[in-house]
């Protein structure tokens, strides 16, 4: 029995289209608050704005619950959207260390200057489920904030700085070219470093994660760095006034940062015995700690390339993209009738070829 190719089926898909928007609405009375989304599922929301590219935490509260909570599929919302939206000017470049930080802390030093700060986190908890959250009631509902969350935040000397001062870090490049911008030019190898940053700050948080643990699994060219510092907090952002040309703050932006140290076989220019560490650098949108710190990693893997999988450039920065990689698995639940049927075709016709070859060649044998 043969199998033909068919075409229609719009109806069936304008159905499966209503059923979702049924099943993401429901009854209004019932639906979620995006507003309450954004405030209670913001390390969800954080993650959207990462990976969709778009510092917007009230389009991603709503594509996350458009998105029945799949966050590949919000982020991707979010990307699409974006892609619509006028681009009216250009930030200026922003010291982070104008940040003021919600949380910081220093796994490479236990006594840092301004001491550490964890904030929020989960590090030191029990990852224990705690049904309490399903009971009605069962938390105050208007607790009173700590003084901590109350106070204007700190803000801290760089663990960077101070290395750099003992020489033990070289100084950044002051010289740095204008960044590319990966969202109007498609990225080539080999990559810039704006370009490979723009890649990885853009990355899907799994797969830069497992790309970073096989790093540290041999994998790479390092086989353990060092989290020197990581912060999470607000850092402005300036555009250039249109008429004035003069810098003017129009808001502020929420970020993780990450500075990872690894032995670098990099040398100093007067002192040949001098040896320094090389740094890696992550900056993500929102709370994404695990990203930064990832990110972090594979910047200096892929700064130092060799042949090691996590130092293969082109292979790295191709495959975390969770848009790019989520848009081509997925497409495969479309429609293939007619290449599988070519597939088909071709292999009936050699199955005939072989059969009927064989038939010849028993009946020369008889």
């Amino acid at each position: 029995m043969g199998y033909t190719a068919m075409q229609g089926g719009l109806s069936a898909i304008k159905a499966a289209e209503d059923l979702v928007r049924r099943r993401t609405l429901g009854r209004r009375r019932h639906a979620l608050d995006p507003s309450e989304v954004a405030e209670k599922m913001s390390l969800g929301v954080d993650r959207v704005m990462s990976e969709g590219g778009l510092y917007d935490p009230a389009a991603a509260a709503v594509a996350l619950v458009q998105a029945e909570g799949d966050l590949h599929e919000a982020s991707f919302i979010v990307r699409a959207y974006r892609s619509t939206l006028p681009r009216i000017a250009y930030s200026i470049p922003t010291d982070t260390g104008e940040m003021r930080v919600l949380r910081r802390i220093t796994p490479a030093f236990q006594f840092a200057p301004g001491g550490q700060l964890l904030g929020a986190t989960r590090d030191y908890t029990q990852r224990l489920l705690d049904w309490r959250i399903a009971e009605p009631g069962s938390f105050a509902e208007d607790q009173a904030e700590p003084d901590a969350c109350r106070a204007e935040p700190p803000v801290f000397t760089r663990i960077a700085d101070l290395l750099r001062a003992e020489g033990l870090l070289p100084a950044p490049n002051e010289s740095s070219p204008e960044p590319d911008d990966i969202t109007r030019s498609p990225i080539v190898f080999p990559a810039s470093r704006s370009a490979r940053l723009q890649t990885l700050a853009r990355a899907e948080t799994g797969s830069i994660t497992a790309f970073g643990y096989s790093s540290m699994r041999g994998y790479g060219t390092f086989a353990h760095g060092t989290v020197a510092e990581l912060r999470v907090g607000l850092i402005p952002f300036r555009i250039r006034h249109p008429y004035t040309g003069q810098p003017v703050k129009v808001g502020e932006v929420q970020v993780t940062e990450a500075e990872e140290f690894t032995i670098s076989p990099h040398r100093h220019p007067n002192a040949e015995d001098v040896e320094q560490f090389a740094l890696g650098y992550g900056l993500v949108f929102g709370q994404n700690e695990r990203k930064a710190i990832a990110m972090a990693m594979l910047d200096r893997q892929l700064a130092e390339g060799g042949g090691a999988m996590a130092s293969q450039e082109e292979f790295v920065l191709m495959h975390i993209d969770g848009i790019e990689a989520t848009g081509f698995v997925e497409h495969l639940k479309l429609p293939h009738y007619v290449e599988f049927q070519s597939i088909l075709q071709g292999m009936r016709r050699r199955r005939d070829r072989h059969a009927a070859t064989t038939t010849e060649r028993e009946a020369a044998l008889v």
